[in-house]
């Protein structure tokens, strides 16, 4: 934590400066995004290009994560400190000290506006951030995990410890290029084991994008300012064959849906943003900032919906009809809440997700239910939104996944949570198949005031599957067949509570 924080600040510090008069311009549109979330940047604090190299002010990073700094006017010193790292800088030195041993620099710290910055090559090389460059969409990505992380080619720009070219000023709006390995025309990397996308389309201010082949496709999602977009990411995939027979498809693997009539909505682009692994994204052009939806279509058809249709900030999910019941499924945690961590340093929000997205599999198949889950990706939400979700579908059953935690690792079991009265009977029938699933001791249904059993007005429990903190049950409870046992068993309970 300490090495990510550090970095992370100085990521902050960005850019480099030469012995002789340093070329200094605006990289006018650039954006950062770290961990899939893009950063804020004050207006008077921008990324800026020097002598060909991409760097970012200190304090866009800085000011949000604690760390002891102290600017000397006249020596013209930078003091970082942060725990027991601590990094010394100078304005004009090539030279940094980081606890004591000196460190080389490509470029001297510049005092630019006001603002210190270091080059964002040094960061990387010396501190761990992986950090790549996509040039088409002007963007630069951060990973604290050391991944690439934007899947751009390993070989060039930032990913390799490179200096990051100066971005295209010009007009283009592709979010990302093919990169070596795709057939020309269809995009396809022939790449065994990933899915393939077969279709896109927009209609009633919903995208609707198919993929066949792989189950396992989990998009990510996320939003992106200046100008405001909606960024759909499909890993593991790759187009289609036959794609370019029904949709406009480049022999760079790019291409345009022809949208009109819907005001939200400017345009929708797609490309083969990776080849190795293979990712296509897919781009939702916005005239504002829009707040959407994002679930597979609950008929179970391999579909995945992004939709416009909020009148708030809560999904208004086309679901219920035809006399269907609705279940919402809640993964606890998320993003930057991990949960409990597990004996071995495994997260819970993992966990949690992995049961969801294998309960959400099943409950596709099932003609009587339609189904939501709160989140389908690493992202987080705060517990009141979880319960809107619900609330507002007038859901007839909500599950909530999490696994258990304690001070000793010898505490073991299954355990189911209710509320309210009207939850009970939900608890019991969901606690006989969750044991069943899982195999560990019954620890029973009990009562818990936690808010989203609570604030639902539906039947509602919260299942703790097991102890992450015990390694017996970590081992179990991360098992793919236990996974799938459980998810399993959370829809036979709910079709047995449902009467289905």
């Amino acid at each position: 934590m300490k090495k990510f924080g550090f970095l992370l600040f100085l990521l902050m510090f960005a850019f480099i400066v030469g012995a002789q008069a340093p070329s200094v311009s605006a990289a006018s549109g650039t954006e950062i995004v770290l961990d899939g979330k893009q950063l804020d940047m004050p207006a008077d604090a921008g990324v800026v290009n020097v002598n060909g190299s991409i760097m970012v002010p200190f304090r866009v990073v800085g000011e949000n994560l604690g760390f002891a700094v102290d600017w000397e006017q006249k020596s013209q010193k930078v003091t970082i400190q942060k725990g027991s790292t601590k990094m010394l800088l100078v304005v004009k030195q090539k030279s940094a000290t980081v606890n004591g041993k000196k460190v080389s620099l490509d470029q001297p710290p510049l005092l630019q506006k006001g603002s210190v910055v270091v080059p964002i090559r040094f960061v990387s090389e010396q501190m761990g951030l992986a950090v790549s460059w996509d040039g088409v969409n002007k963007t630069v990505y951060l990973s604290t995990d050391g991944s690439n992380p934007s899947g751009a080619d390993p070989g060039t720009g930032a990913g390799s410890g490179g200096t990051i070219p100066v971005p295209d000023t010009g007009s283009g709006n592709s979010e990302g290029t093919a990169p070596s390995g795709g057939s020309e025309g269809s995009g396809v990397t022939g790449q065994e084991g990933i899915a393939e996308l077969t279709g896109i389309s927009f209609s009633d201010n919903r995208l609707m994008i198919a993929t066949s082949g792989n189950g396992n496709v989990v998009p990510k999602v996320f939003t992106m300012k200046n100008p405001d977009r909606i960024v759909v990411d499909l890993p593991q995939t790759q187009f289609s064959g036959a794609l370019g027979e029904t949709l406009p498809l480049s022999a760079d693997a790019q291409g345009k849906l022809d949208v009109s009539g819907y005001p939200d909505v400017s345009g929708i682009r797609y490309s083969l943003f990776s080849s190795s692994p293979s990712t296509v994204r897919i781009v939702i052009d916005l005239n504002y900032a829009k707040n959407y939806a994002a679930y597979p279509d609950p008929s179970g058809n391999g579909m995945f919906i992004v939709d416009l249709n909020l009148a708030s900030e809560t999904p208004s999910v086309p679901v219920g009809g035809s006399g269907k019941k609705v279940v919402v499924i809640d993964a606890g945690h998320g993003a930057k809440d991990p949960g409990t961590i597990g004996y071995s340093k495994t997260k819970e929000k993992d966990f949690n997700l992995a049961v969801a997205l294998k309960v959400g599999q099943l409950l596709g198949s099932e003609p009587n239910i339609d189904f939501v889950l709160t989140r389908s990706d690493d992202t987080f939400l705060e517990l009141k939104d979880r319960v809107k979700i619900a609330n507002d579908l007038n859901a007839d059953v909500f599950v909530s996944i999490h696994a258990n935690s304690a001070g000793s690792s010898a505490a073991s079991g299954s355990e189911t949570y209710y509320q309210r009265d009207a939850s009970k009977s939900l608890a019991n029938v969901l606690h006989k198949y969750l044991v069943q699933a899982t195999g560990l001791a019954d620890r029973g249904v009990r009562y818990g005031n936690f808010h989203v059993i609570r604030e639902t007005k539906m039947p509602a429990v919260l299942l703790e599957v097991g102890y992450l903190s015990n390694p017996k049950d970590e081992a179990t409870l991360f098992s793919e067949n236990v996974q799938q046992s459980v998810a399993q068993g959370i829809v036979s309970g709910i079709k047995e509570y449902l009467g289905l």
